[in-house]
C-alpha cells in the first residue's frame, strides 16, 4: 500500500474519531472525509453540532 493512501486513510480515520459525539458520529465524518476530502472532513467536523442528549 502507497504511503500517501496510508496517511489519507489515517486522517480519515482521526477525523471520524473526533467526531464520534458530533451529529454524523463516526461513520458519518470517517466517510465524508473519505469520499470528499479529509478538509472538508473537517470543515463539516468544526461547523457540526454535538449530538443531544437523550433524556
Amino acid at each position: 500500500m502507497p504511503t500517501h493512501i496510508a496517511i489519507l486513510f489515517a486522517v480519515c480515520l482521526l477525523i471520524g474519531f473526533l467526531g464520534r459525539y458530533r451529529k454524523f458520529g463516526f461513520w458519518g465524518y470517517f466517510f465524508g472525509s473519505l469520499l470528499l476530502t479529509p478538509l472538508i472532513g473537517i470543515i463539516l467536523l468544526l461547523a457540526s453540532d454535538p449530538k443531544k442528549d437523550r433524556q
